[in-house]
């Protein structure tokens, strides 16, 4: 098993851009080659490849080459370590709901009784 340290910035940087967002998608649902992928968007095989290295360098995708062809897939671990990451967030931003909630039905009880 291959060994790397996973960098939330760079994972960020990679989700930033609708078209590696896309390619995410798609390889979540089958493993795809470069060719199938660069097939579908309007961009040169080049540009696409270009995309990928920035997917792999965040560890979001695995790739793996079969004779000439080179094939794309999800890397679950990468979109887990950026999920919790989030899910970090929305934790701190529901107890700050909660705690708002609490302090407009104490001033509510306390104007209308």
């Amino acid at each position: 098993m291959v060994e790397y340290k996973l960098d939330i910035d760079r994972i960020f940087y990679s989700l930033a851009d609708p078209t590696r967002r896309d390619i995410l998608k798609r390889v979540a649902k089958k493993e795809l080659s470069v060719n199938e992928l660069a097939e579908r968007y309007d961009l040169t095989l080049a540009a696409v490849s270009k995309h990928i290295q920035v997917l792999a360098k965040a560890h979001l995708i695995e790739k793996r080459r079969e004779g000439t062809h080179q094939y794309i897939a999800l890397s679950p671990p990468a979109m887990k370590f950026a999920y919790e990451y989030i899910e970090e967030y929305r934790k701190i931003w529901e107890e700050k709901f909660e705690r708002l909630d609490e302090v407009l039905e104490k001033l509510k009880k306390k104007h209308y009784g």
